[in-house]
Parts: C-alpha cells; sequence; structure tokens
C-alpha cells in the first residue's frame, strides 16, 4: 500500500505535566506525585498519531527560539514526520501546556506563544506541501485567520481536510462547510453545534466511544474498556488515526473504528504521545474485539 500523505497544520508544545492526587482550590498548595515535560501540542499530537500508523506526516507550525522549540523539533524528525515546514520564530517562546492529570482526567492551561505566529502569510510560505496531500488536519490553536484560510486553500485544490475544533471557537457556516468532517468531542459540539444535524460531524465521547453520520442516519461505534493511565492526547489520537484510515480509503465506519480503538490504546501510557500506538497495535486490538 502506497503511504498515505497527510500534512498538519497546528500547534507544537511542550507540555508540562503534574501528576497530583489533589487538585487545589484556589489559594491552596498540595504536594504533587511526579512531574515531567513532555512534547505535545494537538498539532504535533495528531501528526504523530498519523505517523505512527504508516503516513508520510508533514507538520506545518512554528516553535520558540529556545531551549524547548530545539526538543520539539528533533522530537518530531525522530517520529518519521517532515519539519523542514517547521520555523523558529526570534524573541519569542515555544507553545507551553500546564497539565494537571488527577483521577484519571486532566486539566489543561494552554500559553499559545509561537503557535499564534502561524499566520496566513506563513501558510501562504508553506502551501506547497498541502498542495501535494491526500488528507490535512487542523485544530484550533492557531490563529483563527489560518485555519479559514487553510480551508479555503483545501476546498480551492479539492483536498479533504479534518476539523478539530479544540479548543472550541466559533467559525462562519460557510467557513464550516468548507470542512470534509468536524470531529468535536461532546462539549465542543454542543457550544458550537448544539442539537443541529450535521453530516460533517463525528463527535467523540471518550469511553462511550464515537457519533457520526453515515447514509443519512446517525450511527455509534461503542467505547472500549481499557485501564485508563492519561486521557491527554486520546481525541489527538483519534484524529490522526481518522486521517489515515480516511487517506487509505476506508468507508466512514470502518476509518471511525479503526480510530475509535487507536484512540482507547493510547490512555494506557502516560503523556499525549507517550501511548499513541502502531499500526500493528491497533490491528491486534480490532481483531480481539
Amino acid at each position: 500500500m502506497i503511504q498515505p500523505k497527510i500534512t498538519v497544520v497546528g500547534s507544537i508544545n511542550m507540555d508540562l505535566v503534574t501528576e497530583t492526587d489533589v487538585v487545589p482550590v484556589q489559594g491552596e498548595t498540595v504536594k504533587g506525585m511526579k512531574f515531567q515535560s513532555v512534547p505535545g501540542g494537538k498539532g504535533a499530537n495528531q501528526a504523530v498519531a498519523a505517523a505512527r500508523l504508516g503516513a508520510d506526516v508533514t507538520m506545518i507550525g512554528r516553535v520558540g527560539d529556545d531551549q524547548f522549540g530545539d526538543e520539539l523539533i528533533d522530537n518530531l524528525r525522530k517520529q518519521n514526520i517532515q519539519v523542514e515546514n517547521i520555523d523558529r520564530v526570534a524573541d519569542t517562546p515555544s507553545g507551553l501546556a500546564n497539565i494537571i492529570l488527577s483521577e484519571q482526567d486532566n486539566r489543561i492551561i494552554i500559553i499559545a506563544g509561537a503557535n499564534e505566529k502561524v499566520t496566513k502569510d506563513y501558510l501562504e510560505q508553506t502551501k506547497a506541501a498541502i498542495l501535494e496531500s491526500d488528507y490535512v488536519l487542523l485544530q484550533f490553536e492557531i490563529p483563527k485567520e489560518t485555519i479559514e484560510y487553510s480551508l479555503e486553500l483545501c476546498e480551492k485544490h479539492d483536498i479533504p481536510v479534518i476539523v478539530n475544533p479544540a479548543p472550541a471557537m466559533e467559525l462562519d457556516k460557510a467557513i464550516w462547510e468548507k470542512a470534509t468532517y468536524i470531529t468535536p468531542n461532546e462539549t465542543e459540539r454542543q457550544q458550537l453545534f448544539g442539537n443541529q444535524y450535521n453530516a460533517k460531524l463525528i463527535t467523540t465521547k471518550g469511553k462511550q466511544g464515537v457519533s457520526f453520520v453515515e447514509a443519512g442516519k446517525e450511527q455509534e461505534v461503542g467505547g472500549y474498556n481499557v485501564d485508563v493511565v492519561d486521557t491527554t492526547g486520546a481525541g489527538d489520537t483519534f484524529n490522526g488515526a481518522l486521517a489515515v484510515a480516511l487517506a487509505e480509503g476506508y468507508p466512514l465506519t470502518k476509518a471511525v473504528t479503526f480510530a475509535n480503538a487507536a484512540a482507547a490504546l493510547s490512555v494506557s501510557k502516560l503523556g499525549a504521545q507517550g501511548g499513541m500506538p502502531t499500526r500493528e497495535q491497533v490491528e491486534q486490538f480490532l481483531q480481539k474485539g
């Protein structure tokens, strides 16, 4: 099988991860259990997920001129991701995510840093990679105008694009229509679309699985009972896997099932990228049912 070409336009962060049994209330200090700094960012995470599953992945994004920037680019290169379209921004920090893990869930604060510099003008400089793509992945940790321009560019050149609207941000209805699929979680769907029926929506529901529309009907793929260590990055794994499956020509139900299995496997290890599975692991997991 020919490797599908997937381009991810999005954020590249360093995740500062703290594990604690107790989440402090305002003014309180508590003792944490563990701390790690691990590469993340929704864009980079989705790129890693797709690369692990066998795609030829290009990342378009920007990092700062700090030590984190060096580490983030080096990590993506080690994951066999094309990094020629990742730029270093002078006098700007790399993006950061402060993540608190507690009770098998997470709370996250994002510092945009160089991700704010992934502008429409920068995308114009790097659009050759997009034009060679079988699928494009977008998330909402970069400027709104860049997201809109990406969708317009993909529509103009008939390139399918998955939009992961996280964190939730309003777009004009005409812009949403340019997406091939939109992949909110339940909270994002309610914020952005309410109870609207939309055939483009693929809604992730955590351990409850995924809902989507096929042949004019709402469909469900159930969740899996797995040992949860860290849910950070499960949605990113789903999106990367979905792009791979669709780019390879899977019908929608099979693609969603494949992505749902990959996401289930991803929560078994610490860190957004740490638990992202290989193609072989996903296929074995699906065979076991």
